[in-house]
C-alpha cells in the first residue's frame, strides 16, 4: 500500500513538472524592448548607460535617447546619465524613463537660450526653483516664492494677496516698474503678462500644476520681445506621467483667514495624457494703513480667487500634440469700501512639439485670452462724513470713477532648433501678438462723464540665434526684429444726450526695433568659468499706460497717449564656480533704459495725489550680484544671494540724480533647508532689504527691513504629508508705501495644512 501511494505521488509530481516546464521556460525566455531615456522636460538623453540587475552593461542610448535591450521579463534595469539621478526600474514592454537632475548637478535652463545650456556655459545669470523648493516655501503665492531669489521685487513690497493689481509689476536688476512689469512671465512659450496693463496675475496658476520656475536676469528681447528688459521668468507646467500620483490634494488655513486649496488629477494611458488642476486662494486680509494713521474709511485689503486648468496631450513617436485651457477669477478690496476691483480671465493654447533626427526640434504654439477687468476709484476725504463730527482724518471717501476694461488677446509662436555640427546649434523663430482693448469709464464729480475707447496693438517679429561650443569656449549670438503697431484707435464721449468723438483721440503709431545679444563664456579647468554678454531690449507702452488712469491707495496716475517705447542697453560679466558641494556665481551688471515710462508727481497736495506717466530721459542700474547654492551635508542645503544696485535717473530735466522709486540698493536672501526621512523637512527663509523711496521726488523714504519665514513638513508614508508655515515670524512692521500715509506689509501669519497623494505612484 505504501509503495502504491509513493508511486502515485511521484507520478503526480512528474506530470506537474511536465506541465509547468514549458511555462517556466517561456517565462524565462529573453525578449527585446526599446527603452527611451529623457530628462524631466522630455528632452532625450543620448549616451545614458543601462545595466541589468547583475551590473552587466547592456549599452548606451543613441542620439534619440533610445536603446533596445534583450532580457528576461520582468527586466530589472539600472539607468544612469551624467549630472542626473540614477533610477532602478522593472519593465516588460517598451518604456520611457525620465531622470531628474541630481542634487549637485550642473543647473540646466532653456529659458535663456531656448535650448538646454549648463550654468557654466551660460553667459547669462540663471536660477531655477525646483518643485521641491516651491513646495517648501512659507508663501502661498508665486511672487512670494520668487522672492526667495535675490533681486526679485514687485513694484511694491506687499504680497499679491493684498496688493492692488496696479502695483503687481515685477522688477529685476534694480530697474523697478510702474503698473506694468519690466520682466516678462511666460508658461510653455505663452506670455502671461496682462495684455492690457502689463501686470502679472500672481494667483492665476494652481500650485500643484507647476513643475519648476526658471529665471534669467538681464535683457532677453532678442528671443522674447517686449517687456523682457529686466529678464524672463518661465513657468514649466506639470505634464501627465505614469510616475506621478493620480490624485493630489493640498489644503491649508491660517491667520487672517488665509486659505490655500489646490487639487491635481492626472492620468497617462499609452500615448494619451490628461491633467486637470484647480484651486482657491485668498485671505480676509488686514488694514494696511499704519494704526496711528488710519481712519474710519479704512477697511481690510483682501482677495478671494479661484483658478483651474485642463490639459490633454497625445504622443505619437517624436510628435506631441496638446490642447490646454484655464480660467481665473478674483475679487479684491483695496482698503476702502469703494476701492475694489475684479478680474475674470480665460486662456487657451494649443500646439505641437516635434523631435526630429539629429536632435532637431520644432515648437509651435497658438494661444489666446479673454479678460474682463473692473475697478472703482475714489478720493479720500478728511472732512466729517455722515455726521461724524469727531473725525478729522481719513473720515470717508468720495466715489470718483468706475471702469470696465474687456480685452482679447491672440498670438502664435514657432521656433526651430537645428544642430549643424557637434558643437554648433541654430535657432530660428517667429511670433506675433495681437491685443484688442475696450475701456469704458464713468467719472463722477461736478459733471458726470461717460467715455468709451477702443485700441488695437500688434507686435510681429522674427529672430535667430547661433550657439557655438568649441572646447572650453561657448559663443552665443542672437538678434530679433520687431514691428510694433498701435492703430485702429477711437474714443467716444457721452455729452448728455448722445455719443460723439472724444476731443482726445488714441494715438496711432508704428515702431521698429532691432535687438541683438552676444554672449561668451570660457571654462577654466572643470569647475570655473568666465563669462560676458551684452544686449539691447525694449518695452512697448501698454494701452493702460496710454489711455487709462490707475489708482493705488491715495495716488492717482494719469495716462499719456504720447508715450514712446522704452529702449534698454546693458551688459554683464561674471565668474562662476561649480563643485560637487554646490555652485557660486558673481556678476557685475549695467543696464541703461532710455525713455523710461515713469509716474511723475504733478500735484502732491491734492486728494488723491496726482501723477502723470512720462518718458524720462534715462535711468541706469549698475551693481553686483552673488548667487550661491551649496549642500555642505547630505541632509542640508543652503541657497540665496546678494544684490547691490545703484539705480538712479541719469538723464533728463525731471528727477535727475534721484533713486528709481521702489528699488533698494541692498537686497539679500538666504534659504536653509534640512531634510531627514524620519523627521521631515525644515526650511528657514530670510530676506534683507535696504531703504528705498516710494516716490520719484525721493521725499517719502521707506526704511529697510529683515523678514524671516519658516516651513516644516512631515510625511506619514508616501500618501500623507502634514505641514506648517509662518510668514514674517518676527512680526516686523515693513513699510510698503507713504502716499503720504504709511501702509504696512503682511504681519505675522501662521498656517497649517495637509497634502494627500492617492493612486499609483511609480518611483
Amino acid at each position: 500500500m505504501r509503495w502504491f501511494k509513493f508511486k502515485r505521488m511521484t507520478g503526480r509530481l512528474a506530470l506537474t513538472a511536465m506541465v509547468l516546464a514549458p511555462t517556466s521556460l517561456l517565462a524565462q525566455s529573453p525578449a527585446s524592448f526599446t527603452l527611451t531615456v529623457e530628462d524631466s522636460r522630455g528632452v532625450v538623453l543620448p549616451g545614458a548607460t543601462v545595466h541589468d540587475s547583475a551590473g552587466k552593461l547592456l549599452g548606451h542610448t543613441d542620439s534619440n535617447g533610445k536603446l533596445t535591450v534583450a532580457c528576461t521579463t520582468p527586466c530589472s534595469l539600472h539607468v544612469a546619465a551624467s549630472q542626473f539621478s540614477e533610477k532602478v526600474l522593472q519593465i516588460s514592454s517598451a518604456t520611457t524613463v525620465r531622470l531628474e537632475l541630481a542634487a549637485h548637478a550642473e543647473q540646466v535652463t532653456v529659458t535663456a537660450y531656448r535650448a538646454p545650456l549648463g550654468s557654466l556655459e551660460s553667459p547669462a545669470t540663471t536660477r531655477m526653483l525646483s518643485e521641491s523648493a516651491l513646495n517648501s516655501t512659507a508663501s502661498v503665492t508665486m511672487d512670494g516664492q520668487l522672492r526667495e531669489l535675490p533681486g526679485v521685487e514687485l513694484f511694491r513690497r506687499s504680497s499679491s494677496l493684498v496688493a492692488n493689481p496696479s502695483s503687481q509689476g515685477m522688477s529685476l536688476r534694480g530697474l523697478g516698474s510702474t503698473s506694468a512689469s519690466r520682466t516678462l512671465l511666460t508658461e510653455d512659450d505663452v506670455p502671461l503678462n496682462d495684455a492690457f496693463a502689463g501686470t502679472i496675475h500672481w494667483l492665476e496658476k494652481t500650485e500643484l500644476s507647476i513643475q519648476r520656475i526658471e529665471l534669467v536676469r538681464g535683457g532677453a528681447s532678442d528671443l522674447y520681445g517686449s517687456s523682457a528688459i529686466g529678464g524672463v521668468v518661465n513657468v514649466v507646467p506639470v505634464r501627465p506621467s505614469a510616475d506621478k500620483p493620480t490624485f493630489e490634494l493640498m489644503s491649508s488655513y491660517g491667520a487672517e483667514s488665509t486659505y490655500d486649496d489646490s487639487l491635481r488629477v492626472q492620468a497617462k494611458h499609452g500615448p494619451w495624457g490628461v491633467l486637470a488642476s484647480g484651486g482657491t486662494i485668498g485671505t480676509d486680509g488686514f488694514i494696511q494703513e499704519a494704526p496711528s494713521q488710519s481712519g474710519p474709511v479704512d477697511i481690510s485689503s483682501n482677495v478671494h480667487s479661484q483658478n483651474g486648468a485642463l490639459l490633454a496631450e497625445h504622443d505619437y513617436d517624436a510628435l506631441r500634440l496638446f490642447v490646454r485651457g484655464s480660467g481665473f477669477n478674483e475679487a479684491r478690496n483695496n482698503g476702502t469700501p469703494y476701492q475694489t476691483n475684479g478680474t475674470r480671465l480665460w486662456r487657451y493654447a494649443t500646439g505641437a512639439d516635434w523631435k526630429g533626427p539629429r536632435e532637431a526640434s520644432l515648437v509651435t504654439r497658438f494661444y489666446g485670452s479673454t479678460d474682463h477687468f473692473r475697478q472703482t476709484f475714489s478720493s479720500i476725504s478728511n472732512l466729517p462724513i455722515f455726521g461724524n463730527a469727531a473725525c478729522s482724518f481719513r473720515c470717508g471717501e468720495i466715489p470718483s470713477k468706475f471702469s470696465l476694461t474687456p480685452n482679447n488677446e491672440l498670438g502664435a509662436v514657432a521656433h526651430w532648433n537645428q544642430p549643424l555640427t557637434a558643437g554648433l546649434l541654430l535657432v530660428m523663430g517667429a511670433d506675433t501678438h495681437d491685443v484688442r482693448v475696450w475701456d469704458q469709464e464713468q467719472s463722477y464729480g461736478s459733471s458726470t462723464a461717460l467715455t468709451n475707447l477702443h485700441d488695437h496693438q500688434r507686435d510681429s517679429a522674427v529672430y535667430a540665434e547661433v550657439m557655438d561650443g568649441y572646447k572650453a569656449w561657448t559663443l552665443t549670438a542672437s538678434a530679433r526684429m520687431d514691428w510694433f503697431q498701435n492703430f485702429d484707435g477711437h474714443g467716444l464721449l457721452w455729452n448728455g444726450s448722445s455719443w460723439g468723438p472724444n476731443p482726445t483721440q488714441p494715438t496711432q503709431f508704428n515702431q521698429h526695433f532691432f535687438d541683438p545679444r552676444v554672449g561668451l563664456s570660457r571654462k577654466l579647468f572643470d569647475h570655473w568659468a568666465l563669462s560676458a554678454s551684452g544686449f539691447r531690449a525694449f518695452r512697448e507702452p501698454t494701452p493702460n499706460e496710454l489711455y487709462r488712469s490707475t489708482q493705488v491707495g491715495n495716488q492717482l496716475t494719469k495716462p499719456n497717449g504720447s508715450l514712446l517705447s522704452e529702449r534698454a542697453t546693458g551688459w554683464e560679466a561674471g565668474l562662476a564656480s561649480e563643485y560637487r558641494w554646490g555652485s557660486v556665481r558673481t556678476s557685475y551688471f549695467l543696464t541703461q533704459v532710455n525713455r523710461p515710462i515713469t509716474a511723475v508727481t504733478t500735484n502732491p497736495n491734492s486728494s488723491p495725489i496726482l501723477l502723470m506717466r512720462e518718458n524720462l530721459g534715462q535711468i541706469e542700474s549698475r551693481g553686483v550680484s552673488i548667487d550661491y547654492e551649496v549642500a555642505p551635508l547630505r541632509w542640508l542645503a543652503v541657497d540665496g544671494g546678494y544684490q547691490f544696485a545703484q539705480a538712479t535717473v541719469t538723464r533728463g530735466t525731471q528727477d535727475l540724480g534721484n533713486w528709481i522709486p521702489e528699488v533698494a540698493r541692498n537686497l539679500a536672501t538666504m534659504n536653509v533647508r534640512a531634510f531627514r526621512p524620519a523627521l521631515g523637512t525644515v526650511n528657514l527663509q530670510g530676506r534683507l532689504s535696504g531703504r528705498q523711496y516710494d516716490d520719484d521726488a525721493n521725499v517719502y523714504q521707506l526704511h529697510g527691513y529683515f523678514r524671516l519665514d519658516a516651513y516644516a513638513s512631515h510625511d506619514f508614508g508616501t500618501r500623507v504629508q502634514v505641514f506648517a508655515a509662518g510668514e514674517n515670524m518676527l512680526n516686523r512692521q515693513i513699510e510698503v508705501a507713504k502716499t503720504p500715509t504709511t501702509t504696512l506689509a503682511t504681519p505675522r501669519v501662521a498656517r497649517a495644512g495637509i497634502l494627500l497623494r492617492l493612486g499609483r505612484d511609480k518611483k
